[in-house]
């Protein structure tokens, strides 16, 4: 997400950084460029024109001409109206009403409700709340049961329903369901419907009317641009929505849809949903955005991130292996089902500092995505045991049947096994200090832009 906007605001940033005491003539043709690549990453018009606005009167102000350091004190203007863009802080979920809380999902059929509402009941069961989850979607066909399979994958509690029943009945019996088995949240997944369905957008007014939900989040699809924004504002005039989930976010490289639902809709994007993994939810912090959108990065929700997903335990004897400069390809192999993990070679990647790509395009590594490792994880479970751990006996007899049995070309064997070489020097350059998941980043971070695998080079071969 953002990808086509950082690269083109980080070329901005890097020609104000040039110039040194800038000039009004510099910073007007600075907005111009920041103005470009707003209206490329597709976001609404009347809100880049604000934008720009609005900072145009910041910066050639006193304050920024004046300036003992304008070009930095122009970013921290970009920065600073591009979180007030997006709502300045992260607006959490109001989950203090008597339980069962109840959570609305609305929003178009295809959009990811039904994943989202897994994705969600996941969130909350990892802060401890006991979650229910019910489908009132009578109407596509295995919605409730896709919502079953995904129930048990988050260990939330299923309450049934049937493609025979009324919207409304089951939702009414789920929350005395919920209140019974003493759970703490009902989410209540619903039919895509469109805004101008006027049986359809009445079932749901009514649903909403029954069960006075203390949460209606709308989940809308980020791939399909300005119309997102249009239609959470239409759904907004027949329900009372407390916020947005977008979806699809790591389809979407422009991002533009982020920064115009607020303005336009009033209403705050709450989760970003990357992925299909039922992980794959998190928070919106419209600070930690901004940064990731000026090419700074995001370290401290990867950080967050990898704290929820990886064993923690496991982590701490993997650091201590590598801290002892042992790195085999059973630790490579357990290295790349980490970043799987963490949403892929685009999840980490895109919440990394440009500067950590080594020049490089934001989306030129994360365009890869997760195909570049297959090769790699078929080769290394085709070694035997013995290979794993000691891969300096892999000559060209063992290179060949490496190959047969995993369907890997020989040179793709030798690419391998470089990249691997190439990854352990690195460790042991990397792991002699520190220790921690974020010495633990760090040196996934460093891998990422050195040599892992093989250095950007060569993944990009």
């Amino acid at each position: 997400m953002f990808q086509s906007l950082t690269d083109k605001l980080t070329q901005t940033i890097k020609t104000i950084r040039g110039k040194g005491k800038l000039s009004e003539k510099n910073i007007r043709a600075a907005l111009n460029d920041v103005r470009t690549a707003l209206l490329e990453a597709d976001v609404a018009l009347p809100v880049v024109k604000d934008f720009v606005a609005t900072l145009r009167q910041k910066a050639i102000g006193h304050k920024v001409l004046k300036s003992l350091s304008p070009d930095q004190e122009l970013i921290r203007l970009v920065k600073k109206d591009l979180t007030a863009l997006m709502g300045n802080v992260n607006e959490e979920l109001d989950l203090k009403a008597n339980p069962p809380v109840v959570i609305l999902m609305a929003g178009l059929q295809g959009s990811g409700k039904t994943t989202s509402t897994a994705k969600l009941a996941n969130y909350l069961k990892n802060q401890k709340k006991k979650v229910m989850v019910v489908s009132t979607d009578i109407y596509r066909p295995a919605a409730i049961d896709q919502l079953e399979t995904l129930a048990e994958q988050v260990d939330a509690v299923f309450h049934k329903s049937s493609t025979n029943e009324k919207p409304i009945d089951i939702a009414n019996r789920a929350y005395l369901d919920a209140k019974k088995q003493s759970c703490d949240v009902l989410i209540v997944d619903t039919a895509g419907r469109l805004h101008i369905d006027e049986k359809m957008m009445h079932e749901i007014k009514d649903l909403n009317a029954s069960l006075s939900p203390t949460e209606v989040l709308f989940v809308v699809d980020s791939m399909i641009g300005q119309d997102a924004v249009n239609t959470a504002k239409a759904f907004d005039e027949a329900l009372p929505l407390t916020g947005v989930i977008l979806t699809k976010v790591d389809g979407d490289a422009r991002g533009g849809v982020a920064l115009s639902v607020r303005a336009i809709t009033g209403k705050p994007i709450k989760f970003l949903g990357s992925g299909e993994k039922v992980t794959a939810l998190q928070p919106f912090y419209p600070e930690r955005v901004a940064s990731r959108i000026l090419g700074m990065g995001d370290v401290l929700s990867l950080i967050e991130e990898a704290e929820n997903v990886l064993d923690k335990e496991q982590t701490q004897k993997s650091v201590k292996k590598l801290k002892k400069g042992k790195f085999d390809l059973v630790d490579y192999l357990d290295y790349i089902g980490k970043l799987k993990q963490l949403g892929g070679v685009s999840g980490f990647v895109d919440k990394l500092p440009a500067g950590m790509l080594g020049g490089l395009p934001s989306g030129a590594l994360s365009s890869l995505g997760d195909d570049m490792f297959k090769n790699t994880e078929a080769a290394i479970q085709s070694m035997t045991k013995i290979e794993r751990i000691n891969p300096d006996i892999i000559k060209a007899s063992r290179k060949q049947r490496i190959a047969k049995g995993s369907g890997v070309e020989i040179h793709e064997i030798n690419k391998i096994l470089k990249q691997f070489a190439a990854m352990q020097k690195m460790i042991k350059k990397t792991m002699g200090k520190g220790g921690g998941m974020s010495s633990m980043m760090k040196m996934l971070g460093k891998g990422l832009s050195g040599g892992m695998p093989g250095g950007m080079d060569g993944l990009l071969k």
